[in-house]
């Protein structure tokens, strides 16, 4: 049996002797293989786009070639040695890696410098708008969608923020489940989970989109877009939009702007939104027609992702020296708890829609050093910066576990610390949630002066305490305090485990069970 040497020259020969009987015979047999391997690259170019949207916003790269290759060639005149290559691509590798890092630190420089420029400095935070409080966390809302799903074929994916008829939503989609499926079905609709109610309020769009969120790539949104609209942009998560009966699907993504000195770089720039109709129809929308869009004209539009890294990037606002050095004046975004889920938060305001950025001074320190707020459908930065001593969303969760006394702590997390404006004073609204995330316990308002805690326990609370209402009504908890220590909790829980209403129990209070069917003289009582 010949070895694979001998099968490589055998075909080497075979191809040189046709070459030599029927040279235009190869030749256009050579062509017609290229022509249809460049087809093929073409048709799947959508699965080479991380790879070919990392070398364009690297411009560095051809620099680094061009030495390598220089480098290679000069030894080849000089030396004529055969390691020239190895060191050509030696050189090659070095420069790239030195000046990919060299860049990354351009990047964060030069957005932090542009972001500190175009940010304007607000006197006061916009009001939350009591009509639209933000109850339901993300983790919380996944168990709500699981729990209430009857599609046996199908799973939710996703998880984003949508507002429907002026109320603010959790989406996710419908997507195939399991590989068959994956293979043969498409999304097969939307589910909504109202994120202002504190139980479970969910409702499911049911219809097949085109072009949706799972299915395979012959039947996904992000294959579709990457042919159809702009290739050479980063594209963020997609949410669901249902307007008018319709569902759509929305992109927010961002384009590289390219600086060239003192080192080729590039910066992210927020690009645009590109729209997946139900039917399969892809519009690319540039920021001013997205938000003239009749489906869009309530949703977030700004992308996430940038907002969160053009906060984080003004760390250098004195430089990048000083972020390895002194750190003076340097922030950093807050770490908060929440389940899969952190800054920024969109947050309803009487003013509209807004991602909310809470920073804190770099390093252990946690008291509140600016808010930043960014318009979630122009994208205008303002910068706030508190006159007196505030602490920060971490804090905050520290004086919910202090506050709450009963609370079991190994069975309860503080999640999601939004920050909120109620008659201009700033509160952190913590919701405490189950390690299951079956639901919400409750919720509690920090005031972010007095660190005062207010909790609430029912939706009309919340609403109550926005409009301010209860601002001043509780008074501050004491040792000695058991008000607030209910004897036991009774949970109202669905078949599904979710936990649809809970209610407190105090010292000098029974509970009564009465079923739906019996005469008042026939209840019964149980302590």
């Amino acid at each position: 049996m010949p070895s694979v040497d001998e099968l490589l020259l055998l075909i080497r020969d075979r191809l040189t002797d046709l070459h030599a009987r029927h040279p235009q015979a190869v030749r256009s047999a050579a062509v017609l293989l290229g022509l249809v391997a460049f087809g093929l690259v073409w048709f799947f170019r959508p699965w080479f786009h991380t790879v070919v949207y990392g070398v364009y916003t690297t411009p560095v790269l051809p620099i680094a070639a061009a030495l390598g290759l220089g480098v290679a060639v000069l030894l080849r005149r000089r030396l004529g040695t055969v390691a020239d290559g190895q060191v050509g691509f030696a050189v090659f590798v070095v420069v790239l890696l030195v000046g990919s890092s060299v860049g990354g630190l351009l990047t964060g420089a030069q957005l932090g410098q542009d972001t500190m420029a175009r940010a304007d400095t607000a006197d006061s935070l916009s009001e939350t708008d009591p009509a639209r409080p933000r109850v339901v966390t993300k983790s919380v809302a996944e168990r709500y969608a699981s729990n209430t799903l009857n599609f046996p074929q199908y799973r939710i994916d996703g998880g984003d923020i949508t507002v429907r008829n002026g109320t603010p939503y959790w989406s996710y989609a419908l997507a195939p489940d399991g590989t068959f499926n994956h293979y043969t079905k498409r999304q097969h609709g939307t589910v909504l989970v109202d994120m202002s109610q504190q139980n479970a309020e969910v409702d499911t769009v049911v219809g097949d989109v085109e072009r949706g969120v799972g299915p395979a790539f012959y039947n996904n949104y992000r294959f579709a877009t990457l042919k159809r609209a702009n290739y050479l942009v980063e594209y963020e998560d997609p949410f669901m939009v249902v307007d008018e009966g319709e569902q759509y699907i929305a992109v927010p993504y961002t384009k590289p702007e390219f600086h060239w000195l003192p080192l080729p770089h590039t910066t992210p720039e927020w690009g645009g939104v590109v729209l997946i109709h139900g039917d399969g129809r892809v519009q690319d929308l540039s920021p001013s027609a997205a938000r003239d869009h009749p489906a869009l004209r309530e949703q977030k539009l700004y992308p996430f992702d940038l907002a969160r890294e053009s906060v984080a990037a003004t760390k250098y606002r004195n430089g990048i020296v000083n972020t390895f050095t002194s750190h003076e004046d340097e922030i950093e975004v807050a770490p908060v708890p929440g389940e899969d889920n952190d800054q920024p938060f969109l947050v309803f305001t009487e003013s509209g829609p807004e991602y909310v950025v809470a920073v804190e001074p770099y390093g252990q320190a946690q008291g509140l050093k600016e808010v930043w707020t960014i318009d979630a459908r122009t994208g205008e930065y303002e910068t706030y910066s508190p006159d007196s001593s505030l602490f920060g969303a971490r804090k905050a969760t520290d004086y919910v576990r202090q506050a709450a006394r009963t609370t079991d702590w190994n069975r309860f997390i503080p999640s999601e610390p939004i920050p909120v404006v109620v008659d201009g004073q700033l509160y952190w609204e913590v919701r405490v949630v189950p390690e299951d995330s079956s639901g919400i316990a409750y919720i509690a308002f920090v005031n972010a002066q007095s660190s005062d805690v207010n909790e609430v326990d029912t939706t009309p609370e919340v609403t109550a305490f926005l409009n301010g209402e209860r601002v001043a009504d509780q008074p501050e908890s004491t040792d000695d305090d058991t008000e607030r220590s209910p004897r036991i909790v009774v949970e109202r829980v669905a078949p599904n485990g979710t936990v649809v209403e809970t209610m407190k129990v105090y010292d000098n209070e029974t509970v009564r069970v009465v079923p739906g069917s019996a005469q008042a003289n026939d209840t019964a009582t149980s302590d």
